[in-house]
């Protein structure tokens, strides 16, 4: 492991030390925005698949459909929806060599579930009342209702018993040394610096052509581009106008992926200017959206009316709306917000104004905030944008607004109910604007408790017009995610991709299967 880590730390810190330099096709270095907080998935680590250390039931492909993982099968359910059995792929092992079985699969599932477990993602398996083993290979979830998309939920990675159950999943060795059945098996984790792979020589799938994966912890978006420029690295997701250096360069392509991922305002309703409604629906007219995705994403997105994208099945058509300076000013007035000297609105002596935090060294949520910001003054709103870490950003999200982001694929159910439901708020990233609105709650319980579609398809619509009237967060862009990557394997493809991307998503989501160009 140290000889691994050795070679992984000169890779990444000199310039043309890295595969970058074209001579290697079977080690890859990727630069990334930011590290997972854990790599167990008893903590939500690769919940929504494309974990490389571990697997889960089933897996997406390119399209997102489904496919058999570690079950050799797509489940069984029972005419009720009430019931799924898996089977499990035989000879399947971990990476320490002991045997993959259906209790390993109950264990996972029962620790997630456990409440003293600190999974800010249970709400995810709300749907589960049991899952036991019948036999070494078959698992059977029994649902308390009817969830349509649970099969899409069984993605979620299978630790194993033998070890996971003899640690505190919360604080344990396994968050950080974790043993899997995926494609690759961690080697060293240098915190803030980069996570090296190696391959794994018994994966059920076939050992990986590419043998050595390096994950290089790098923030600022400016140093990335510099790094993959200078050979340090073999590729890097990029904001798009950085990306947009190498878009002549054949060694370098461009790839870019559709996404749910949105960047947004939260409101926290605890502060008081922006827990006054009529100051949220101002700020939300006041938005030149349009302008955001020409200027700061160069093209590479679309305007964000909701939490769902425009091509989602079920999004609501008529909430779009486009900037009405007019109206903002209106509804401020209407609310008592008076303009004051300086321009900036007042009401019984407070300003119209609030802190508004940007991670620090993420480009690309900064200039959405300084352009809201500028926005926001056209209505005689002062929005004061700061930039600061998460661990500074974390304990003031409970009165201070943060540019976020957030969007899940797979169904509206898995991005919208942790953003939502009052039940969540304040839970570690979930419901960050501390949203609590009765009949979004109401109809979030309607579309996941129920399987007609045209039912859900309603309850999503409702919760996209309380938005509108009622909005917790300005929705801004809808991104795509950029990526540059050396032209030296075949097999690449992409995703259309959630929020959370570059460390498990990207051309390299599937890096299992490359194959070097000859």
């Amino acid at each position: 492991m140290a000889g691994l880590l050795g070679m992984a730390l000169a890779a990444c810190s000199a310039p043309g030390g890295g595969s970058g330099d074209g001579k290697a096709a079977d080690s890859v270095v990727i630069g990334v925005a930011s590290e997972p907080d854990t790599l167990s998935p008893l903590l939500g680590y690769g919940k929504d698949g494309n974990s490389k250390i571990f697997d889960g039931l089933l897996a997406y492909d390119s399209a997102l459909a489904l496919k058999p993982a570690l079950a050799k099968a797509l489940p069984d359910v029972s005419d009720d929806g009430r019931t799924y059995t898996f089977t499990l792929r035989e000879g399947v092992t971990f990476s320490d060599g002991e045997p993959l079985t259906a209790q390993d699969v109950v264990f996972t599932y029962r620790t997630v579930l456990d409440p003293r477990t600190n999974n800010t993602a249970r709400s995810e398996l709300d749907a589960v009342k049991d899952v036991r083993a019948s036999g070494d290979d078959t698992v059977v979830f029994t649902l308390k209702y009817p969830y349509a998309p649970f099969a899409s939920r069984t993605v979620l990675p299978v630790v194993p018993e033998h070890i996971a159950a003899e640690q505190d999943p919360n604080t344990g060795s396994f968050n950080t040394e974790p043993v899997g059945t995926g494609p690759y098996i961690l080697t060293g984790w240098r915190k803030g610096d980069r996570l090296t792979f190696k391959a794994n020589p018994d994966y059920w799938g076939g050992e990986p052509e590419v043998k050595n994966l390096t994950m290089a912890i790098i923030a600022d978006d400016d140093v990335r581009a510099t790094r993959l420029r200078s050979g340090d690295l073999d590729g890097a997701v990029l904001p798009p106008a950085l990306a947009a250096v190498f878009k002549d360069d054949d060694e370098l392509p461009t790839y870019a992926a559709k996404s749910y991922d949105f960047r947004t305002v939260t409101l926290p309703t605890g502060n008081p200017v922006t827990g006054d409604r009529a100051v949220r629906q101002a700020l939300d007219a006041a938005v030149d959206r349009e302008a955001m995705v020409d200027t700061i994403l160069d093209g590479a997105g679309a305007p964000a009316y909701g939490p769902l994208p425009v091509a989602d099945p079920a999004f609501a058509p008529d909430i779009k709306r486009t900037q009405d300076l007019d109206r903002a000013r209106s509804t401020l007035d209407k609310a008592g917000w008076k303009p004051g000297k300086d321009g900036i609105r007042v009401k019984d002596g407070r300003r119209a104004s609030f802190t508004l935090y940007a991670p620090s060294g993420d480009k690309l949520r900064q200039d959405h905030a300084l352009a809201y910001a500028s926005d926001a003054k056209k209505a005689g709103v002062e929005v004061k944008v700061e930039s600061a870490t998460w661990e500074v950003i974390e304990p003031r999200m409970d009165r201070d607004a943060v540019l976020a982001g957030g969007g899940s694929t797979g169904d509206p159910d898995f991005g919208l109910y942790t953003l939502l439901h009052s039940s969540l708020a304040g839970d570690g990233f979930n419901n960050m604007a501390h949203y609590d609105n009765p009949a979004v709650d109401r109809a979030l319980e309607t579309a996941r408790r129920t399987e007609d579609r045209q039912e859900r398809k309603s309850a999503y619509t409702e919760i996209q017009h309380e938005l509108v009237m009622d909005p917790g967060y300005t929705f801004l862009t809808h991104i795509d995610h950029v990526y540059v990557l050396a032209d030296r394997w075949a097999g690449l493809t992409t995703q259309l991709e959630p929020h959370e991307h570059g460390f498990g998503s990207g051309p390299w989501w599937n890096i299992e299967d490359w194959k070097a160009k000859r």
